[in-house]
């Protein structure tokens, strides 16, 4: 077997199809706050307990978006270590230690 028979061929669609289902998951997640609100509403026969639930919702929405872009950030974390990757920090570091080394005493024309 080759290397390419051993990888996974189903990892890009499953990673593609988690990109995707973040904003589904943003909107099940405030659906399931409102209707949580909704529900305690019901039963306890108070109006403000709905909101407790819409913003339990939002709150759980906002905690999706936030693991999800943790996700992305590790994961591009990875990519810059790569060495092809790599060559443009050197550059900038040379660059900056190009600018330190100017002189900005009296200049004398």
């Amino acid at each position: 077997m080759n290397e390419e028979e051993k990888k996974p061929r189903l990892k890009p669609i499953v990673e593609g199809a988690e990109s995707l289902s973040l904003g589904i998951s943003m909107v099940v997640a405030i659906l399931i706050g409102v209707a949580l609100g909704f529900g305690l509403k019901r039963l306890f026969d108070v109006e403000w307990v709905f909101w407790i639930g819409v913003f339990v919702g939002i709150a759980a929405a906002v905690l999706n978006v936030y693991k999800a872009y943790s996700k992305q950030y590790k994961e591009f974390e990875k990519l810059a270590e790569e060495p092809r990757y790599k060559y443009k920090k050197e550059l900038e570091d040379k660059n900056n230690d190009e600018e330190d080394d100017e002189d900005y005493g009296e200049k004398n024309y």
